[in-house]
């Protein structure tokens, strides 16, 4: 049987659900394709990858997406920075700090926190970079937050803003037996739930029919017992 391509974004760790594939599947290899985020939905559409776990909201035309979990989202700044003082931060908080916004991005804004900065990194750890030089703060996935970690640099919860959501993608046209049995993978099913294709069960061999006893033979040195039936009637004399 072919292997199977996954591809993922980073922050997402994939680790739990490949060691159940390879549980189930040990016959089928998969192999993991870490992808950028502006990249993920097209990986599937070309046919470079069987399915992608990526972060909503994607352009979902050609695929399907099944959400998987919602991650935090946090701010991350300098730890000498003042707001590092609060457990949790709000929008306000942010209203005068200058925000940089990375150009691959996946979190859907309607009005970003704080004053943006002109510059667009183009990913994520460019960003982190320019936080750790004092530059401006960063909204990210937590996932995002812990993947770039820095001794020179931390993260804090921020609520009023959107969340990310991690979801599962595959191609619209078409959904095989492997999908299937990912989907179930990932939605925590078990080997033998009822939804999505079941394992085969193993043949069971069938047992023998038993053997006729076979007549038992008379001892040495003695006469069979005959049929009384069979016995010839003496003659008189």
């Amino acid at each position: 049987m072919t292997g199977f391509r996954l591809g993922y974004v980073p922050g997402v760790t994939p680790a739990k659900w490949v060691r159940l594939w390879a549980e189930r599947l040990p016959r089928v290899p998969l192999e993991l394709i870490q992808v950028t985020a502006a990249d993920a939905p097209d990986l599937v559409r070309r046919g470079e990858a069987d399915a992608v776990l990526l972060r909503l909201p994607i352009d979902r035309t050609g695929l399907h997406a099944i959400p998987l979990y919602v991650e935090q989202t946090v701010v991350v700044v300098p730890k000498d920075h003042v707001i590092t003082a609060a457990e949790e931060i709000t929008v306000d908080d942010l209203a005068d700090e200058l925000m940089l916004h990375a150009q691959d991005d996946v979190l859907d804004w309607e009005r970003p926190p704080g004053r943006l900065i002109e510059e667009r990194p183009a990913r994520t750890g460019d960003a982190i970079e320019l936080v750790a030089m004092g530059t401006g703060l960063l909204v990210v996935p937590q996932s995002l937050a812990r993947l770039h970690h820095r001794k020179d640099l931390t993260y804090r919860p921020l609520t009023g803003v959107p969340e990310s959501q991690v979801a599962l993608s595959w191609p619209e046209a078409e959904t095989s037996e492997l999908v299937e049995h990912l989907i179930g993978i990932v939605r925590g099913r078990t080997v033998n739930s009822t939804r999505g294709p079941a394992p085969k069960a193993p043949r069971t061999p069938k047992k023998a029919a038993p053997k006729k006893a076979a007549p038992k033979k008379a001892a040495p040195g003695k006469k069979a017992a005959s049929n009384p039936r069979q016995q010839k009637p003496r003659r008189r004399r």
